[in-house]
């Protein structure tokens, strides 16, 4: 191939290579900020307080819808005991306390249903005692910190979320790659590329091998 050619392809090679790079580093540059931030919090997270807020609710249903569940009671103790609250009870919880139970499974039992609902930066659960008709809510918030701190793990964060973090890996990989061929076609001006691509790789391993037992 002659030189023209070569260094047609090469810049043709190159201009592609930045579109992509520039493209995925804009796509991962939020998540990819939020990523760090929140590993250096998990990474110090006994060294940074927390002080949980709790909160509780508590009421009562009446009789007839009681009556309700009871019914209900043996069709789910049948299904492993797990079922949604009916569409009653769902009802009376997000009128009464603006609470969305809508999608998730409580554990019945003939003395309570219970229903856990944890999400990101704390923890939330919901019981109804059968027998006197009293219901309970209590709510655990562990602050904004917390909240961020799952979010990096996709702790109680749902599908969207999950979705999210699969395509921010993505993206991220991408950036990664299209750079690592950046560096290749620019290394041969710049000595030291390769030197210290090899230290961001043997340091880890030496660290992981010699202080992690």
């Amino acid at each position: 191939m002659n030189a023209p050619s070569a260094n047609r392809r090469r810049a043709y090679w190159l201009k592609t290579l930045h579109e992509w790079h520039w493209v995925s580093a804009a796509l991962c540059l939020i998540g990819m900020v939020l990523f760090s931030v929140t590993g250096f919090t998990l990474n110090h997270a006994g060294s940074i307080e927390a002080k949980p807020k709790v909160s509780s609710l508590t009421g009562a249903i009446d009789d007839a819808l009681r009556a309700r569940l009871m019914r209900q009671l043996p069709s789910v103790k049948a299904n492993k005991g797990k079922a949604e609250l009916p569409q009653e009870l769902q009802a009376w919880v997000q009128q009464q306390w603006a609470i969305d139970t809508a999608g998730r499974e409580a554990e019945w039992s003939d003395d309570e249903i219970y229903l856990s609902l944890p999400r990101p930066g704390g923890d939330a659960w919901l019981r109804l005692s059968v027998a006197d008709c009293e219901i309970e809510y209590e709510r655990t918030d562990r602050g904004w910190l917390s909240y961020f701190n799952d979010l990096h793990k996709g702790r109680n964060t749902g599908a969207a979320w999950s979705w999210f973090i699969d395509l921010f890996a993505a993206a991220a990989l991408i950036f990664s790659v299209t750079g690592l061929f950046i560096l290749k076609m620019h290394a041969g001006n710049r000595p030291f590329t390769w030197p210290v691509v090899g230290m961001g790789l043997v340091l880890p391993v030496l660290l992981a091998l010699m202080s992690i037992h």
